[in-house]
């Protein structure tokens, strides 16, 4: 069986004010079926490869990981956001 995987660098949450966190690209198993049980309202999967989180310096890194592992991957380039820097004196510009 061929493992599946995504490599990409996670959002910062929404509690978060800095980008410390979001720097290191992460690699991380797609999820498999999950079982749903209706009685005790509980989700369970025998899949243990979804709970798994590899975090890697830099995007190299990860793909020569699952390279060697024979994963199959899949990279999602990070969005860069345009930053606009605007002072309180700006507002008052005609």
């Amino acid at each position: 069986m061929l493992k599946k995987a995504k490599i990409y660098i996670p959002s910062k949450t929404a509690t978060q004010s800095g980008r410390n966190n979001s720097k290191k690209w992460l690699l991380e198993f797609n999820r498999g079926n999950s079982n749903y049980d209706y009685l005790m309202n509980w989700t369970s999967t025998s899949d243990t490869q979804s709970q798994v989180k590899l975090f890697f310096d830099n995007k190299e890194a990860a793909i020569d990981f699952a390279t060697k592992n024979n994963i199959e991957y899949e990279v999602q380039e990070p969005k860069n956001s345009k930053k606009i820097i605007k002072s309180y004196a700006d507002n008052f510009l005609s």
